[in-house]
């Protein structure tokens, strides 16, 4: 086989070094082309390269001074009910689950062991009835006689002790009736007070005994219910302050997840002591509740209005931002540029702060796309046609580096706008 002529294969190589330097070159050519083409199309903002941002108008408002706290819900009145004779448990009157009245059949206890313990009392009683009236008797006959000196004086003298012996026997023995009456109103239990009972604990045919600990069943009032919670020691003045004038403190009472409210009420009386292991002090709140959304021992978030604020400067809490000096906001100027502009709060409500110092009605401040501001920056507000780049900033300098810099495929160059790098 005939090997390549030597002049074909320099001219070949030469042709390979011609290609690769244009690659070279055209590499080049568009790294330099995108080095100076204008930068505001790499960013997420528009062509105008103005930051868009979201502006609220300061104004004035209310602001309600609240207290946050912890509390569970504890009836008002919580009975076990105990049976306080032994004997056989007959019925239950009682559904559990139910509610109640005062004064309502709950449970049957066998009344005939006390029946027949009363029958025989009361025959007791007649005998005794009996020997009182002639020990009477014979004191009056016993009196006649020592008034005519018939008998010895002490015989008359010891029959006025026996009628009074047979009075105390008299006596003791209606005190067992009433006690055996006693005995059968015990058999038929009846509800302490209003309230819904729960889980029956005994059930009938069971024998029961009088002092159980376990007793029949559990009764709790739970219209209306009260909410135990406690607040810092430290908010105690003003809450003191509030209730001796007279005020009525509201409360609601929300979900575990502090989300959805589940009653309102009023503070009704607070703890005579400080806890000195946690500097808190227990606050009681009644509630009506009427549709039974609160359960005792059930855990709520409960909110405590202390006091309202009215017409006072408010600023939306999306605007606040915090870093090197302070609290601050982006402050909005006429010429739709921004300001770092510090401001002191007060008491938070709602999705606002209250303005104590550095801001006033009317101010603009930015409330969304503040993360890519800072001082002295222009902005683009929604709605409102944007300003060109070359109105957005003054002319530079005669003579300044890359002033009259062309390209030929891409034009002239703007003036570098100061968004255009992150704070």
């Amino acid at each position: 086989m005939e090997s390549p002529n030597p002049a074909r294969r320099r001219a070949l190589r030469v042709l390979i070094v011609v290609i690769a330097l244009s690659l070279l070159a055209a590499v080049a050519y568009e790294a330099a082309t995108f080095v100076l083409q204008p930068q505001t199309r790499r960013s997420r903002f528009l062509d105008t390269g103005l930051q868009p941002v979201g502006v609220a108008t300061i104004g004035r408002g209310d602001i309600r001074l609240r207290i946050p706290a912890l509390g569970a819900v504890t009836p008002l009145t919580t009975v076990t009910v105990i049976p306080q004779i032994s004997g056989t448990l007959m019925s239950v009157g009682f559904r559990e689950g139910q509610l109640v009245r005062k004064g309502q059949f709950l449970a049957q206890i066998d009344p005939r062991p006390y029946e027949v313990l009363l029958e025989q009392y009361r025959a007791q009683l007649a005998h005794d009835e009996a020997v009182l009236k002639e020990a009477q008797t014979d004191l009056v006959r016993y009196q006649t006689l020592a008034e005519q000196k018939s008998i010895a004086r002490q015989t008359y003298e010891d029959q006025v002790w026996i009628v009074k012996q047979d009075e105390g026997t008299v006596a003791a023995d209606r005190a067992q009736i009433k006690t055996q009456q006693l005995n059968l109103s015990y058999c038929h239990i009846v509800a302490p007070s209003d309230g819904r009972v729960g889980l029956r604990l005994v059930d009938p045919g069971n024998y029961v005994t009088a002092g159980t600990t376990t007793g029949l069943v559990v009764l709790a009032l739970l219209r209306p219910i009260s909410v135990i919670f406690t607040v810092p020691e430290d908010n105690l003045p003003k809450i003191l302050d509030r209730m001796h004038g007279d005020a009525k403190l509201p409360v609601t009472a929300f979900d575990r997840a502090n989300v959805t409210p589940l009653a309102e009420g009023v503070v009704a009386s607070i703890d005579n002591e400080v806890d000195t292991t946690t500097g808190t002090v227990k606050l009681r709140a009644s509630f009506d509740n009427a549709d039974d959304n609160l359960f005792p021992n059930q855990f709520v978030n409960i909110s405590m209005l202390l006091d309202t604020l009215h017409d006072v400067v408010t600023v939306p809490i999306a605007a606040v931002q915090r870093g090197a000096p302070g609290t601050y906001v982006y402050l909005v100027n006429a010429d739709d540029t921004v300001s770092v502009h510090p401001v002191r709060l007060g008491a938070e409500d709602s999705g606002f702060y209250e303005v104590a110092a550095g801001l006033a009605p009317g101010d603009r401040v930015v409330t969304d796309g503040a993360d890519r501001l800072r001082d002295g920056a222009h902005v683009r507000i929604p709605g409102k046609t944007p300003p060109t780049p070359g109105s957005a900033m003054p002319p530079a300098k005669a003579g300044a580096p890359g002033e009259h810099r062309e390209h030929r495929r891409r034009g002239p160059r703007p003036p570098p706008s100061s968004t255009d790098s992150p704070p």
